[in-house]
């Protein structure tokens, strides 16, 4: 029995995604389970699996293909052993005895793409496929050879021209119609670390020997954004259509590095988590996404985002809103300045905070409020305990 292998469902708002490898060629066998496509989107790489085992015998599209969701990406028939190639893996096949043609209509999607994006004569280009035929190979060492081996020179200055990764395309189309679309505005503040701190300080090593996980400074964020969020629930809050869909859930949005770049894994229902449960949670996707095993869910339907720039050394930013959120916490890099306390001056160490919000939504008082509200949570961590 022949079996369709489409695109997955990846995701909230996301329609479209990137073959980043494929694992088999028709004619070879399959396990069930076994991946067969690896896909990337701007949030995450999943794979997708043979439902039975049997054989592959014709894979749709090729390695740098952009498909859409429920696209076939290949055919295989079940419980049968592959033999050796039977099948060219391309859309369009050509006999042996066919002269090779090297048209656009008979270029498979990916070599096709990068001669259309970079304007190469396609006649020049030697194919090293079957018949003749110009494999994606073929079409980016012409591309480089166009390039002078990757490398120009503008005003007698050396430069290196790189295309961007299909993750970096989407993350940049996508922040730009963020900012084009929500009335984005940031309001600043700066909190007195210095409480917080010496909790810290105090408790860490119980924390760690009872817990087994360290005492961090996010999870104090994350429950003051919280206890923020619910006197302020426009900010947890979002637009659809002419309605304004409050959420009575807090699922918190924390962003971290990973291999292929910042993600945002979202911490569920962050309200009903302890301080120890909200910093193993966080370490969890922390791992998951530095070893590339986040999956969808692990990053679609965060209410609120928080962002640490002063992990990198961030002083101050003005972060952007993920929609369809309305707002993004931004945390700083912790700096002793000289502030003045109880009439003298001291040196405290400080942060600055920010946040960006959708004024469409939200208010300026509203959002001043908010951030007071956190400043005043992490300042005085004991009113986190006693919810006032």
């Amino acid at each position: 029995m022949s079996i369709e292998i489409k695109v997955p469902v990846l995701g909230e708002s996301v329609s479209e995604a990137t073959i980043a490898k494929i694992y088999k060629n028709a004619g070879e066998s399959i396990a069930a389970d076994e991946i067969l496509v690896e896909l990337e989107t701007d949030k995450v790489t999943l794979e997708v699996n043979a439902p039975a085992s049997g054989a592959i015998t014709e894979i749709k599209f090729s390695e740098g293909d952009n498909v859409t969701v429920g696209q076939i990406l290949a055919i295989m028939k079940e419980g049968e052993s592959g033999s050796e190639k039977v099948a060219e893996s391309t859309p369009i096949a050509q006999t042996e005895n066919s002269t090779p043609d090297t048209s656009s209509s008979h270029l498979s999607p990916a070599p096709n793409r990068i001669i259309n994006e970079n304007n190469l004569d396609q006649n020049s280009i030697n194919g090293t496929g079957k018949d003749g035929r110009i494999t994606k190979e073929d079409a980016l060492n012409a591309v480089n050879n166009q390039q002078s081996n990757n490398v120009a020179t503008t005003a007698s200055k050396p430069v290196e021209r790189v295309r961007m990764s299909k993750l970096r395309q989407i993350v940049a189309t996508r922040l730009k119609e963020s900012q084009n679309t929500a009335a984005i505005l940031t309001t600043f503040n700066e909190v007195d670390m210095t409480n917080v701190m010496a909790l810290r300080s105090e408790y860490k090593d119980q924390f760690v020997k009872k817990h087994d996980v360290k005492l961090g400074f996010m999870s104090f964020f994350v429950k003051a954004a919280i206890a923020a969020l619910k006197d302020i629930p426009a900010v947890n809050a979002e637009i659809e259509g002419t309605d304004i869909v409050y959420k009575n859930y807090y699922d918190i949005g924390v962003a971290v590095g990973s291999p292929q770049g910042l993600v945002v894994p979202v911490l569920r229902d962050a309200d009903k988590l302890s301080i120890a449960g909200t910093e193993s949670g966080i370490l969890d996707l922390a791992l998951k996404a530095r070893d590339g095993k986040l999956s969808v869910p692990d990053l679609t339907g965060a209410t609120f985002t928080i962002s640490n720039g002063g992990v990198y050394g961030s002083l101050m930013s003005t972060p952007i809103i993920n929609p369809p959120q309305s707002g993004i916490l931004g945390m700083h890099k912790i700096q002793e300045r000289p502030m003045v306390v109880d009439g003298e001056i001291r040196i405290r160490p400080m942060m600055y905070l920010a946040l960006s919000y959708d004024h469409r939504i939200i208010d300026g008082k509203e959002a001043v409020t908010f951030l007071v509200k956190i400043k005043e949570l992490i300042e005085d961590p004991r009113r986190l305990l006693l919810d006032i």
